[in-house]
């Protein structure tokens, strides 16, 4: 089986600003499940919702993401 990756960091940067991925789809509107396989990597957000998410964290967008050049 494939090593599966990591290419958002955003359930770091919920622990970072002392919140939760409940919270996050409280803010969103999202389904708690969705945001969920967000966080542990099992589905990607669109592009669209990394903007969102990033709006809502009040953080930059390319915070959310794991950098290509680590990989």
């Amino acid at each position: 089986m494939a090593e599966k990756r990591n290419y958002n960091r955003i359930k770091a940067v919920l622990a970072e600003k002392g919140k939760t991925n409940i919270w996050l789809s409280e803010q969103l509107q999202r389904n708690k499940t969705t945001v969920s396989k967000w966080c542990t990597n099992d589905i990607q957000p669109t592009v669209e919702s990394l903007f969102e998410i990033a709006a809502v964290l009040e953080v930059d967008v390319r915070q959310l993401l794991v950098s290509s050049l680590n990989n």
